[in-house]
């Protein structure tokens, strides 16, 4: 869970600096999948995360910073449709567009529990595997390069890749199906 905005201004200023660049990135695709026009995305955006900051001292001490700003992005999005006077194409866009940003929260959840349990099952791999998967994934080095520098064959790093995804995925899964049995 997400920190509790502070009480005195700096410190308050800093935690919500510090949320915001945190999931800055995943509240920006929410807008921007909400919204048809990458302008109209990119302003509600903007007016998002104002809100948010006036808002912050609202903010749940122990609660996921992220849902409470997609549920603050998505009342940007609908006053922004209502203030630019766009009429819906049907009676049903507003039940459409929630619809889709709670399909999108859940999703969302579920993508960052696989993120979690893909940081644990790395840290499960012997080092040199954490090596060649940090070089090709974060490093993003070619598979060329990742050959010279593991002293491998192309071929034999294509194969390692492979049978590290196979090992990542089969731990993911295992965590996933173990955190759902009672």
């Amino acid at each position: 869970m997400d920190t509790p905005p502070p009480s005195d201004s700096s410190a308050r200023d800093e935690a919500y600096l510090r949320l915001l660049a945190e999931h800055e990135r995943a509240l920006s695709a929410y807008v921007f999948s909400l919204v048809g026009s990458a302008a109209d995305a990119a302003d509600i955006l903007q007016e998002c995360k104002l809100a948010l900051w006036r808002m912050f001292d609202r903010f749940q001490p122990g609660t996921n910073f992220l849902a409470w700003a997609r549920t603050v992005a998505l009342h940007q999005i609908l006053n922004y449709r209502r203030a630019a006077k766009r009429r819906p194409e049907s009676p049903h866009e507003r039940e459409f567009i929630e619809a889709v940003a709670a399909e999108i929260d859940r999703r969302g959840d579920d993508l960052d529990r696989r993120a979690e349990l893909l940081r644990h099952c790395l840290k499960k791999l012997p080092e040199r595997h954490r090596a060649i998967v940090l070089w090709r994934y974060y490093e993003e080095c070619d598979v060329e390069t990742i050959a010279a520098k593991s002293e491998r064959s192309v071929l034999a790093v294509y194969r390692l890749l492979s049978r590290i995804r196979e090992t990542l995925n089969g731990c993911i899964s295992r965590q996933l199906a173990a955190s759902r049995t009672p």
